[in-house]
């Protein structure tokens, strides 16, 4: 169903029409967006945002990029992605440019009067007090009303709180625009579901698509669209609430196994028992899915508890084991430094104030260019309020980072600069260039002496590949990998 469009202004470049996305057959729809007919404006182009802009230009749609950022618009419109390690979105940007199929712009109103289908992608994250922070979604919602049109659907992708789509979004959307969910206009939760650094391989082909409108027209509307893109399927929940709450638990499942991870590696380490091996062997059975120890970073599993929870609290209802995961994991960063700080007072006599520092990996996991919310960056706090006036960090995938240099820290151009003359070495991210290439001695060969190397992702191997070669002694401290190089090195 295509109908002039009265709101859109003549010098637009390629809107000479509108879809009524709302009220259009699931065929009429997805003829309209493999054939370029349907216009989606996509607010926020970080990691997700223009991971979900590449989908639907690769589907045949047409994109505005909604974002507050001069920097990110100014670069898409120039061709260049603003996210490197995302295979297939720098093609696709340049691609699509090119083609006159995308443009991005800071005019949320006019990206929205000028669009088909709003999909929003901005970040939802906590405030001082653990609660979500909806200010980014609630704004987005309201630069959408301003444009928004009879036909025109408009889906949540961001990670939200249950409910946040029945009741905050259909407020705003409604109040500003003077019109009806479901009547005239369409809104659908649908959660992203991507891991970085193959973000369109997963929504592509890796999982269905979850779609829960707030009536059935919005469902059947995003879940048509939707079946274009993703090669698994969309999943339909008779609810938003019920699509949003399901994307909340991944995340608390992952959050809890592992801090039961977490705990269990400890446990291992104080009867000097090798937890990998334990979790091989217990995962041989079917039932049993152990997951591996670490820091839990990023914008999502982290937050994810906390919306929960935020919601839990309001209905009176308590979560303990929720809670309590949640805490282990964030306390983790805690116990390596009070763990470093022993290990030094042990091994020189000396603890953390007096010492010089080296971190390797600031991203919040490996193989990524992520900084958000890493672990790195609280290990980096916490050592500054113990007094450590001298830290160093590398990581292969970060080359500058303006706050780091604002505290002194000094972001080294390779391992044996970050490390050279050094009394502690931390390693916080599990990059496939530390896990395939590193061994304890290598890691050591510039610190001082002594010395003292954690191992806080325990990927580096126990010993070099014998005894004879090995400087160091190895042991398991609150489930970490502590190897410490002293006059007497080599002792076990």
């Amino acid at each position: 169903m295509i109908a002039t469009s009265p709101d859109c202004s003549k010098d637009v470049w390629w809107r000479s029409h509108i879809m009524d996305i709302l009220h259009s057959s699931s065929e009429s729809l997805k003829s309209g967006l493999r054939e370029g007919k349907i216009t989606i404006a996509v607010y926020g182009l970080g990691h997700v945002g223009l991971a979900i802009s590449a989908v639907w230009l690769r589907a045949g749609g047409k994109v505005i990029g909604v974002d507050v950022k001069e920097e990110v618009i100014k670069s898409i419109n120039n061709g260049v992605s603003p996210i490197k390690d995302e295979p297939g979105i720098p093609e696709t940007i340049k691609k699509s440019l090119a083609e006159g199929k995308l443009e991005a712009t800071v005019d949320g109103v006019k990206a929205s009067r000028e669009s088909d289908v709003k999909i929003i992608a901005v970040p939802v994250t906590l405030t001082n007090t653990k609660n979500s922070d909806l200010s980014a979604l609630k704004q987005a919602l309201q630069t959408i009303a301003g444009g928004l049109k009879k036909g025109d659907l408009v889906i949540i992708e961001s990670s939200v709180p249950p409910t946040t789509t029945a009741t905050v979004a259909k407020a705003i959307l409604e109040k500003t625009s003077r019109l009806r969910v479901e009547e005239d206009f369409g809104l659908t939760y649908s959660p992203e579901r991507i891991y970085e650094g193959r973000a369109l391989e997963d929504i592509e082909k890796r999982y269905p698509k979850v779609a829960g409108g707030i009536g059935p027209r919005s469902t059947e509307a995003a879940a048509a669209l939707y079946e274009v893109i993703v090669q698994k399927g969309v999943i339909r929940t008779t609810s938003p609430a019920v699509a949003e709450t399901s994307k909340l638990f991944e995340g608390i499942y992952r959050d809890a196994n592992i801090a039961l991870a977490n705990e269990l590696a400890r446990f291992c380490g104080t009867i000097d028992i090798d937890f990998n091996e334990v979790r091989a062997v217990a995962n041989s059975q079917p039932f049993c899915n152990l997951h591996l120890p670490g820091f839990v970073g990023g914008w999502c599993i982290p937050f994810y508890p906390h919306f929960v929870l935020q919601v839990a609290n309001e209905k009176n209802i308590k979560l303990p084991l929720t809670s309590l995961a949640r805490k282990i994991n964030e306390d983790k960063p805690k116990v390596l430094i009070k763990v470093a700080d022993s290990t030094l007072k042990e091994v020189s006599g000396k603890g953390l104030k007096a010492s010089r520092v080296a971190i390797l990996g600031l991203t919040f996991r490996g193989d990524t260019s992520d900084t958000r919310n890493s672990p790195s960056y609280e290990a980096i706090d916490l050592l500054l309020r113990r007094g450590v006036s001298t830290i160093n960090a590398y990581d292969p995938y970060v080359s500058r980072d303006i706050n780091l240099e604002k505290k002194g820290i000094h972001l080294a151009p390779s391992i044996s600069e970050a490390t050279k003359d050094t009394e502690l070495i931390i390693i916080m991210t599990d990059h496939s260039s530390f896990k395939n290439h590193l061994t304890p001695n290598e890691v050591l060969k510039t610190a001082s002496t002594p010395a003292v190397l954690i191992d806080g992702r325990n990927i580096l191997p126990i010993s070099n590949g014998g005894t004879a070669t090995d400087n160091f002694a190895h042991r398991k401290i609150e489930g970490f990998s502590v190897f410490i190089r002293s006059t007497e090195a080599g002792k076990r």
